[in-house]
């Protein structure tokens, strides 16, 4: 007779083994993105607090982007002021900004997510509109130095619209359209940015507080859409599909950071002074990295707000028990 057993008494057998929750699913994905927007608004925050309050930061900002020795103002003496000042004219034409609205809420009608186009289209409002009450509440002290003015023209109000109408974008695209939308994406909110700095509108900081701004609004936007709206957080395709694809993406963005490296850093460097290179490529790489940091974190989700519960289905009527048995 056995003297042991080989299961506790009062356990149930074991069946097959479970898999582990994945580490993501254990934080849903609203709690992420707050979590994200809590860090954009504390880099903001220090942004202002060093670059416009502080004597080093309005001094680094006067050796990144020096005023013009002649005529006042921050134009830079380059002949990439009359593109810069062309790209500003074209992307601030508001039929444009009508235009690009249109196509997020267009986006979200087509893919079923109205709920979504319409958040895209208050994420670049109220990107804009507080930049603008930022810019006129926040206080540019005098510290006495040379390079610097009494202006405030912190955040970029350009940058903080570019940015927005970027990431609204990838709020109502499919996940596999944001990951291809996001370098050209990225880069052409860099050549918004440059030219904010080579037209002597804005200064570096400025200009990586309009992207800080905007990066921010998105991912508080996004929680709260993320907390009503039904999260399809999976990953979706076969292991080996995906890691073509992602191979792919990489050898996409490979491609473009060489390009740019070969062909666009060496010609910025013979048409601009070293600091506003400096301020062109480090602006730049921070997009690129805060476009990425949003593809990551909702990179499968797709914002369906779930439709109104229906009423519970009426009870059939069960059959009746007096019926009889046909002989």
């Amino acid at each position: 007779m056995s003297t042991g057993s080989l299961y506790s008494v009062g356990r149930p057998t074991p069946g097959p083994a479970r898999p582990l929750p994945h580490a993501r699913a254990a934080v849903p994905l609203g709690l992420r993105l707050l979590a994200a927007a809590l860090c954009g608004l504390l880099a903001l925050t220090l942004t202002a607090a060093v670059f416009v309050r502080t004597y080093a930061g309005q001094w680094l900002d006067g050796v990144l982007l020096p005023p013009a020795q002649s005529g006042g103002g921050y134009e830079q003496r380059t002949t990439l002021v009359g593109p810069a000042k062309t790209v500003l004219a074209t992307f601030g034409n508001p039929t444009l900004i009508a235009a690009l609205l249109g196509v997020v809420l267009l986006v979200g009608v087509l893919r079923r997510r109205l709920v979504a186009g319409v958040v895209g289209v208050g994420i670049v409002v109220c990107a804009v509109l507080v930049a603008g009450a930022v810019k006129t509440e926040l206080p540019r002290p005098d510290l006495r130095i040379e390079s610097s003015t009494t202006h405030n023209s912190f955040p970029s109000g350009h940058v903080a619209a570019a940015t927005a109408l970027l990431l609204a974008l990838l709020l109502v695209l499919p996940g596999w359209a944001r990951r291809w939308l996001a370098v050209p994406g990225a880069a052409g909110v860099s050549v918004i940015a440059a030219a904010t700095m080579i037209a002597g509108w804005h200064r570096f900081s400025d200009v990586l507080g309009g992207v800080l701004l905007g990066v921010t609004v998105f991912f508080l936007a996004a929680a709260a859409l993320a907390a009503w709206a039904t999260d399809h957080d999976a990953a979706g395709g076969s292991a080996g599909g995906g890691l073509w694809r992602r191979l792919a993406e990489a050898a996409v963005g490979l491609v473009v950071l060489v390009w740019a490296l070969v062909v666009v850093v060496p010609g910025l460097a013979a048409s601009v002074q070293r600091g506003l290179l400096v301020a062109i490529v480090a602006v730049a790489g921070s997009t690129m990295f805060l476009v990425g940091a949003v593809v990551f974190l909702v990179r499968s989700t797709d914002f369906a707000v779930p439709r109104a519960a229906r009423s519970p289905a009426q009870p059939q009527p069960q059959p009746s028990t007096e019926t009889r048995k046909v002989s």
